[in-house]
């Protein structure tokens, strides 16, 4: 059978199982999450030894130590899958919930449900416990899924997806609710892609360059995220201690992910005093600066910032820094370079935190705090499916609401249209 046909007939078996999933009842799906949180634990070993067959071919291939510590399910990771279980479990269902309902003129109620979006796709790159914690969410908002791993993680993928289709079969579900494309062949994504007959929604994970190849090539609709090139702007009346902290946490608490501080923006007229302190600091922890020329006035011994390192998400120890005239001048600069991530304004002033945050286009913009909280758990979701900086239909975080939409329902006692 040719890959197009074996993800063809995952799609169509998937899109049969979405319907009756839809409509399944909030403890029937905990049910089988926690059943996945046991079976997990209780077939470690056989997803150990699966995993351990692409740590070994990882490493024939050369992957980098990061590259297969993320490709690891050591006990503490499968510890933290089955966590992540438990908290979904504890998350509020969507599913089912009314909004907005209204007596029209005419008697008739009119209101909207929140429904599954139908069946997901999720491409995703190296972290094979993103099958478990993606495939969680999707069953728990009523969605079927099918998960493409990275093939360097396919016998882990492989494997993690019959533990949770053997507790969908123990609730009597049907099991292609879930599924993992089971090739690695590039043909695979090209194939899922063009199935919008069936799949509702694709969701990619990871580097810019899959992200791009699946939106240029995608039938079905996309949601995604490029890059994050976060900014903190700190304004001319910042507390400068707290913009210190907030820099900081932002750039060196964890540099290699999406919601760390790319690029620092400094009024002009607190510039000589903000820049020697953050600056010391930030050399102090390992951080290149990259400047622009005011910013060099100040801090001679850091390199000169080229024009690429705007737009740049460097996921490293490295911070672009640029001085402004005003909030003005950040904000134009956050348009022209940023990516609709997350933007961060530090001030004492009402004004300028209001404009900031009704004029910054982003899909988390933030007062005094740091970048890194752009995160749906940090935010009260409890859980994510990745975020989004496209604004049709999620913006920001996704959670559980994210993965489902609305539907008008009307309730009438015999009314008709003249």
């Amino acid at each position: 059978m040719s890959v197009q046909n074996t993800v063809e007939l995952l799609a169509i078996a998937a899109k049969k199982a979405a319907r009756k999933l839809a409509f399944e009842s909030t403890t029937r799906k905990n049910n089988v999450l926690l059943s996945m949180a046991e079976t997990l634990q209780e077939q470690k070993e056989f997803i150990q030894a699966e995993n351990d067959k692409d740590l070994l071919a990882g490493r024939e291939k050369g992957l980098s130590e990061a590259m297969l510590d993320r490709l690891a399910l050591t006990d503490k990771v499968i510890d933290s899958m089955v966590v992540g279980l438990h908290e979904v479990v504890a998350l509020p269902d969507p599913v089912g919930e009314v909004e907005e309902m209204i007596r029209r003129p005419n008697g008739l109620m009119v209101g909207r449900m929140r429904i599954p979006l139908g069946v997901i796709g999720i491409i995703y790159e190296s972290r094979p416990n993103v099958t478990v914690d993606a495939a969680a969410l999707c069953l728990k908002s009523g969605n079927g899924v099918i998960l493409r791993g990275g093939s360097e993680a396919i016998h882990s993928n492989l494997a993690l997806a019959k533990v949770l289709q053997e507790a969908l079969g123990s609730e009597n579900i049907d099991p292609a609710a879930i599924q993992v494309v089971p090739t690695v062949d590039r043909e695979g994504v090209n194939a899922l892609l063009a199935l919008d007959e069936y799949i509702d929604l694709i969701i990619p994970r990871g580097g810019e360059g899959l992200i791009r190849f699946v939106a240029e090539n995608s039938r079905i609709p996309v949601l995604k995220h490029y890059k994050g090139v976060c900014h903190v702007f700190v304004d001319a009346d910042a507390d400068l201690d707290m913009a210190v902290n907030i820099v900081m946490n932002g750039k060196c608490q964890r540099p290699g992910v999406c919601n760390a501080l790319e690029t620092l923006l400094v009024h002009k007229d607190i510039a000589a005093a903000f820049l020697p302190m953050i600056g010391s600091k930030l050399v102090a922890a390992g951080v290149e600066l990259r400047g622009c020329p005011m910013t060099k006035e100040i801090l001679p011994d850091i390199k000169d910032a080229a024009e690429e390192d705007w737009p740049a998400e460097f996921l490293d120890l490295i911070l672009a820094v640029k001085v402004v005239d005003d909030l003005d001048a950040a904000m134009d600069h956050i348009a022209k370079y940023g990516s609709q991530h997350t933007e961060v304004i530090v001030t004492k002033s009402y004004a300028n935190s209001q404009r900031f945050i009704k004029e910054v286009d982003a899909s988390a913009v933030m007062i005094n705090a740091s970048t890194r909280f752009s995160d749906g758990g940090q935010f009260g979701l409890g859980a994510e499916i990745g975020i989004s900086t496209t604004k049709l239909h999620a913006y920001g975080p996704m959670g559980l609401k994210e993965l489902t939409t609305r539907k008008f329902i009307v309730y009438g006692d015999g009314q008709v249209r003249s």
